[in-house]
Formats: structure tokens, sequence, C-alpha cells
């Protein structure tokens, strides 16, 4: 029998922490083929969502995907995010919560993968254009982001 990720019981944990102490679970993704977000808020590849119970509906955090409904600029929307996309879930509002590599095959061959507020920038390449390891370049961290641990 093949060994499940402690990933996918992280998220929920950490989900239901923030929400126990009154805050904003958000979680950070980076944004491949399979996940299903409106494409207008995309930034560099990314989105952070909020995955509240006051932001989402019918939101399910299953060992594969988190699947929810939520609202963008009055429409509701089919979420769709791979557990192997996402980077970080935090609270909003202390930054506390914990970062995660993105999994082997949870991005296209035209994305470089991210870790979230780890100091490194990663680029997003043009259509036609694979990305390697020259698009990652290193940058001072973000003091407006929130310092995760990486776990695996």
């Amino acid at each position: 029998m093949a060994e499940t990720s402690t990933k996918p019981y992280m998220i929920r944990a950490l989900h239901e922490w923030c929400t126990d102490n009154g805050y904003t679970p958000q979680i950070a993704v980076q944004v491949d083929a399979n996940t299903m977000v409106p494409p207008a808020h995309i930034r560099d590849g990314q989105i952070t969502l909020n995955i509240g119970s006051l932001a989402t509906n019918r939101l399910v955090i299953g060992n594969d995907a988190i699947e929810f409904q939520a609202r963008f600029s009055g429409v509701t929307e089919n979420l769709y995010v791979p557990i192997g996309a996402v980077t970080a879930i935090y609270a909003r509002e202390t930054g506390a919560g914990m970062g995660f590599e993105v999994e082997v095959g949870s991005t296209p061959d035209n994305a470089a993968t991210a870790s979230f507020g780890g100091g490194v920038q990663h680029a997003q390449s043009k259509p036609g254009e694979s990305a390697t390891k020259e698009s990652v370049t290193p940058t001072e961290p973000d003091p407006k982001r929130p310092k995760l641990t990486i776990v695996k």
C-alpha cells in the first residue's frame, strides 16, 4: 500500500487551528494546468486564496485536492486546487503557518516551482519557453510576507 502524504493532514490541521482562533486561513498556490482558479487573480503564476468559512461554500480539503466555491467580483466560481500545488497555509492576521515544497508533477513544464516566503523568486516562463534553473533568481526576503517552514 502506498504511503499517503502528510501534507493534506497538515493543511486540514492548520485550517482548523486558524478557524478555532478566529484567524482567516489562506493558502498560497502555485498555479498549474490542473489548478482551476480565476485567471484574472493569478500573479506571477501564483494565487493566494482565503479558505475561511465566510469566504467559501462547500469547502472540501481532501487528500488529493481542495475544492470549494468562492465569489470573485460578485461571480461565484468553482475552484479546484491539487494538494501538490499548495505552497503554504497561514493565518492572514499573524502570518503563522506552514510552507510546503511543490510536489513533482504538480506544475506544468513551462512554470518553475516555488517556495513561499523563502527569499527565492521564481519566474513564470512565456508560452513556448521552458523554465530552467536559470529562471530562478535569488532575492532578498520580502518583510511583508510571512516566514514559513518548508516541510516534506
